[in-house]
This record gives structure tokens, sequence and C-alpha cells, in this order.
């Protein structure tokens, strides 16, 4: 029997009674045949054990809710890259000019900046996603081997921030 079936994940409440499930609570998940495919239940052990006969359902398993794992913080937080940027614009000290660049292309990556037109191969122009202000940073074109170190001083900066 070859049907289309859409990956669904296990729901956070009970299909029945609409009570959420508590860490380390048992449930149940049902799969029914659902016209030409299937739907899935969750459903708490109390509510399963009232459950009519009829209609039963294709398959059917036990399982422990577990409290989905908080999202891993972002290895780079915005607000840190970007008040950094901030800081050393309004330094302006030459000896910042590549971790600027770098700081930059971090933020329009996370797309907290977003780049704009100029006609300046020597400055780049961003706008600021969500304020509209408007950041300039000197183009320090840089070669591949001035990467690494420029990387270094970036690494280093962010962990003063942390």
């Amino acid at each position: 029997m070859n049907q289309d079936w859409e990956i669904r994940k296990r729901s956070d409440i009970c299909t029945l009674t609409q009570r959420p499930f508590r860490d380390g609570e048992f449930f149940f998940t049902a799969l029914y045949r659902d016209g030409g495919g299937f739907r899935r239940e969750d459903v708490s052990e109390d509510a399963w054990a009232g459950l009519p006969p009829e209609p039963r359902p294709f398959s059917f398993w036990r399982s422990k809710f577990e409290m989905p794992p908080p999202p891993p913080p972002e290895p780079l937080a915005k607000q840190d890259a970007e008040s950094i940027l901030r800081r050393l614009i309004a330094e302006n000290a030459d000896s910042t000019r590549n971790a600027r660049y770098i700081l930059a292309l971090m933020l329009e990556r996370k797309r907290l900046l977003k780049p704009m037109p100029s006609e300046d191969p020597d400055v780049l122009v961003y706008e600021h996603a969500q304020s509209g202000e408007t950041f300039l940073i000197p183009n320090p074109r840089l070669s591949l081997d001035q990467v690494p170190e420029v990387q270094r001083e970036v690494s280093a900066l962010l962990g003063e921030a942390a």
C-alpha cells in the first residue's frame, strides 16, 4: 500500500482532552485510517482508557512525553555583535577597520543589516533591518591571507562581550 504520508510531529497536548502533557507522562499515539491517508492522535493514558472500541486504530504505541530541549543558543548573539560594531564605529580607530568589516558581514548574514547600493566601492552601506539606521563601513579589501588574523581579532572581541 503506497500512500503519501506527511511526517507529523508529536503533539504537546492530548487530542481528546486538550490538556498539555507533563514532562515524564506516558501517553498513547494512535494512527487511524482517514479517507485516503492517516490521522495521528496523541492521547493521555486517562483518556485512552475511556476510548470506545471503534474505530480501531491502524497502529498505536505508548510513549513517554519528554519536554523538548530549549533551542540552542545562537553561536553569536546578534545584539553582542551589533553592540561591538556600534562601539567600534563610534571609536573609528584605523586598527579596527577590518573587524568592523567582518562584524558587518556577520550581521548581514544574520539579516540584521541589509546591504544598500553604494557608488563608492570603498564604502559599504548598510541599513539596520529593524531601526532603519544607516551604517557606513569602510571596505578594507581584505586578502585571503589576512582573513584568519581578522577572525581571531573578531573572536577576541566577541569573547570580551560574553
